[in-house]
């Protein structure tokens, strides 16, 4: 690889994945006149759902980015929200990368997609590559470059970008609760592991005490809906903030505590003894970082957030709770034969030890 491509973290397409590369290139050429030069195309691999791929034409790189194949969950993987997003937002939050182009036919590449400005920089995922800092705290120093970055973003004005009606934050949460409760019901049953029974019932439970505890929300914002370190990347030599934000497609004003929870919910947390009901991650790339506590994290988003951070506990909760029901999406599109990656069949095994942290973060 190229200095170039390790930083970006690209690799050929992965065998199943490729698309109509003739009819991308006509389109690109067609609607970005500016274009022009030879055509070439690489994948960002490490990405469990949404295709994603770096396009090059001549000296441009550009990102292409479509849903996976097979059956969707319905308002998933939306192209055109992200593309909407993203084509605004950059104007008041700099780490949005710049949507230039969405194309609603299917008959391009076999699916709705987006084309995006490329940013190069470095994702960090089990370790802090020494091209963001060799420095002994270079983890903890990203650590919380992703906070603050989320508290930024929380802080945006979406009515500044023309955003206003991105969604709908009133009832922002029992919409959330019901729609992630059908999510579930969809999927439930795709199941080939031992403990299947056990988990759909802990998982059912789960949704109904998070309903029971409901917090009512302070006040609306952005909310990214899978923010975590892996979705965010960093410039070389700049551990202490991030350059930019990716995975805009179940972006979304409402609750902005909904993100700090599923920031949580994905966060590694060595200060828990092993064998914790709260130490289990579903993030596994990032679970050997030395990242600052759980705690730590929290009292850094309060330095900048207006926000009460009281029931944080049941923000974290619904991020495990909806995180478990993503994992479940995927291992049952597996299941169906929609995915031969064989990463999707160890998304299932997740579910269970997620739930369980759940449930002992409401009831301890």
């Amino acid at each position: 690889m190229t200095k170039t491509e390790v930083l970006s973290d690209v690799a050929p397409v992965r065998p199943g994945e490729e698309l109509d590369w003739d009819r991308l290139r006509a389109h690109l050429l067609a609607e970005l006149p500016e274009l022009d030069g030879d055509f070439s195309v690489l994948q960002f691999p490490r990405g469990s759902a949404n295709l994603t791929y770096r396009v090059q034409v001549g000296e441009r790189l550009l990102v292409v980015r479509r849903p996976p194949f097979g059956q969707l969950a319905a308002g998933s993987h939306d192209m055109g929200r992200e593309y909407r997003v993203l084509s605004r937002l950059h104007r008041v939050y700099d780490r949005a990368p710049r949507a230039l182009l969405h194309c609603t036919d299917p008959e391009v590449i076999g699916a709705e997609f987006f084309v995006s400005e490329y940013r190069q920089g470095v994702v960090v995922w089990d370790h802090v590559p020494a091209a963001v800092s060799t420095d002994a705290d270079a983890s903890r120093r990203v650590g919380f470059a992703v906070v603050d970055a989320l508290a930024d973003l929380h802080q945006a004005d979406p009515a500044a970008c023309d955003l206003a009606d991105l969604g709908r934050p009133e009832g922002y949460l029992g919409r959330q609760l019901a729609g992630w409760q059908r999510r579930w019901a969809a999927v439930a049953d795709h199941s080939d592991l031992p403990d299947a029974e056990k988990t759909r019932r802990d998982v059912e439970r789960l949704g109904g005490l998070l309903r029971s505890a409901e917090p009512a929300s302070q006040r609306a914002g952005f909310v990214h809906n899978d923010y975590k370190i892996d979705n965010c990347q960093f410039r070389p030599g700049e551990p202490d903030r991030v350059h930019s934000v990716f995975d805009w497609d179940m972006a979304t004003t409402g609750d902005p505590l909904c993100d700090f929870g599923t920031l949580l919910n994905y966060w590694p947390d060595h200060s828990l003894p092993d064998g914790h009901p709260e130490a289990f991650i579903a993030a596994s790339a990032t679970r050997s970082l030395e990242l600052p506590t759980r705690a730590e994290v929290i009292e850094r988003y309060g330095t900048t957030s207006d926000l009460d951070l009281s029931s944080i506990a049941w923000y974290e909760a619904f991020g495990c709770w909806k995180t478990a029901v993503i994992l479940q999406q995927l291992y049952a599109r597996y299941l169906r034969g929609e995915s031969t990656d064989e990463r999707m069949r160890q998304r299932g095994e997740m579910v269970a030890p997620l739930a369980a942290r759940a449930l002992h973060l409401l009831e301890s």
